[in-house]
Order: C-alpha cells, then sequence, then structure tokens
C-alpha cells in the first residue's frame, strides 16, 4: 500500500529569486508602521543597518521626511544677501553684478529695491548685447512672491509645476524677506548640489580674468596663493596654521565671511564672490588700492 502523505523529496530546492522592488520591501520592513515620526527616522536607520537601504537612500528619505515640517523662511537667502539688478543700470552695468556673482537669475528692481518689478535669466541679457535696442523690461519674467510660512513641500510642487525656479519672499507685513531657489529646495533632501563654481576640495585653483584681477577658490592652499602673488601669508598669531586660503581670511575675520565681504592681506584684497555651506568657495583677488587696508 503506497504511503498517503509520501516525503518530500530530498532534492534541494532552489531559492527563488527576489523580485521585491525597493519600496515594497521597505514598506514590508516597517508594517505595520511607526506611530511617529521620530519612530519612522528611527525605523529608516534600522533598515540601513539591516541594508534593506543604502546610506544615500536612508538620508534623501529623512531629508524628505524634514523638509515637511521647514518653510520658506528656514532656508531661504536672507534680504541683505541678495544679489538685485537695477533696472535703471547701463548694460554695462548689469553685465559686471552678472559675471562677479555667477548665478543664472536675478531679481530686478526700480527705485528702491523693495520694489521688485521682474526677474531677469542671464541668458537673457546677451540678447540686449546683440539688439541694443531691445528694452530690457521684455526681456524680464514675472517675479513669484511666497509668503515666509510657505511649505518647502508646497514650494517644490509650485516650482515643478510653474517652472519658476525662484521665487522671492515676503514677512507678514509685505516686505523682502528674502530669496528662495528650488536648489534650496532640493539641498534638504539630497544635500549639497555642486554647482558651475563648486569644485573638488583637492582642487583649488586661480584663474586670470579679463580686469586683470584673479578668481582664487577658497580651498586653495596657502602655499599656493604665496607662490602665485609673491607674498608671504600668514596669520596673526604665528602660532596658529591653516592649509586653505579661505580658513586662513575666515579666522583673521573671525566669522565665516559672506558675499561681498572683504579683507586685506599681505597686499592683496579678498572679495568673497561665492559663499556656500558655511564656507567661501570664490575670492576675487586684487591688489589692495591705496590707503585701502580694511577687512
Amino acid at each position: 500500500m503506497s504511503d498517503p502523505y509520501p516525503a518530500r523529496s530530498s532534492l534541494a530546492v532552489p531559492e527563488r529569486e527576489d523580485k521585491r522592488g525597493f519600496l515594497q520591501k521597505l514598506a514590508e520592513f516597517i508594517h505595520p508602521g511607526p506611530d511617529s515620526r521620530d519612530e519612522l527616522l528611527e525605523t529608516l536607520s534600522d533598515a540601513e543597518e539591516n541594508h534593506i537601504i543604502g546610506a544615500e537612500s536612508h538620508a534623501m528619505l529623512e531629508g524628505v521626511i524634514r523638509m515637511a515640517d521647514m518653510s520658506a523662511g528656514d532656508v531661504m537667502v536672507a534680504a541683505t544677501r541678495m544679489d538685485l539688478l537695477n533696472i535703471a543700470d547701463a548694460f554695462d552695468e548689469l553685465l559686471h553684478v552678472v559675471i562677479e556673482t555667477a548665478h543664472s537669475r536675478f531679481p530686478v528692481y526700480e527705485g528702491e529695491k523693495e520694489n521688485i518689478i521682474g526677474i531677469l535669466m542671464a541668458k537673457d541679457l546677451l540678447k540686449l548685447q546683440r539688439a541694443p535696442e531691445l528694452n530690457i523690461r521684455a526681456l524680464l519674467r514675472p517675479a513669484v512672491f511666497v509668503p515666509e510660512t510657505k511649505g518647502l513641500n508646497d514650494l517644490l510642487r509650485d516650482f515643478r509645476g510653474n517652472r519658476n525656479h525662484l521665487a522671492i519672499v515676503v514677512d507678514e507685513f509685505g516686505r523682502i524677506a528674502g530669496l528662495i531657489t528650488i536648489e534650496d529646495v532640493l539641498e534638504q533632501i539630497v544635500g549639497e548640489i555642486e554647482d558651475e563654481f563648486d569644485i573638488a576640495e583637492d582642487e583649488g585653483d586661480i584663474f586670470g580674468l579679463a580686469d586683470r584681477t584673479y578668481r582664487v577658490s577658497g580651498d586653495t592652499s596657502i602655499d599656493r596663493v604665496n607662490e602665485a602673488f609673491g607674498v608671504k601669508l600668514a596669520g596673526s598669531d604665528p602660532e596658529d596654521t591653516f592649509d586653505t586660503i579661505g580658513g586662513l581670511i575666515a579666522h583673521e575675520m573671525g566669522h565665516v565671511p559672506k558675499r561681498g565681504e572683504h579683507h586685506a592681506m599681505a597686499g592683496l584684497n579678498f572679495l568673497v564672490l561665492h559663499a556656500k555651506g558655511g564656507a567661501v568657495r570664490w575670492f576675487k583677488v586684487s591688489p589692495v588700492a591705496d590707503g585701502d587696508n580694511s577687512g
């Protein structure tokens, strides 16, 4: 009589390939789900430790969660640090600001800086060079104004929907508080976004400009700056040692320099062109003018 319950074959059953997607695996891992945001953040840390998600995915997901509680006022560039264009300025003056600051979009004001009348794309300024008869007003794009309290989630949705990647932030009284770009929002998720003026920390360099000044990366070694300009830069305290020109200038100024600030050392004037992430990315270096030794 045959066995009604035959034993299973002793042959090994090949392990099935796990075809679950990333989101499915993550959803199954956190099921039935955390009860608070803190628990969710803790769960994501556990997911990384268990190799459910990678470190970069963990960081981005955490950024998305934290961004839900952030507003435009939290990440905007303050009004005092905004680079603006004056509609009344001549073409050469406008072009100078565009080259010096290296932005792609600029708020344009008329009369007083609070009166922002539009946004000018840097690339559109080239049209004036080729056709001087054009009126710059015709090149302006509408300015978008948002309150300081505007949530970053909503703002990102707006940026994607209207394809306008810069907004002017206003306070509760309707005054200009600052500006915010889509890059500022995305950096809350993916971390700092390198732009065409950002360089690797070990690739500091010096570039000559048309006006016989120089663009110097904040990450350039002090030895390289000394060699290039024939100077001997050193801190006010001989016991202090610094590797980069950005570190030395920040120490001498006593704070992280902001765009537009300058400091004179060893006969050179270091003007901050671009600061990001708590550090100076680019200086404009020129000889100190007669009688100008201020920081």
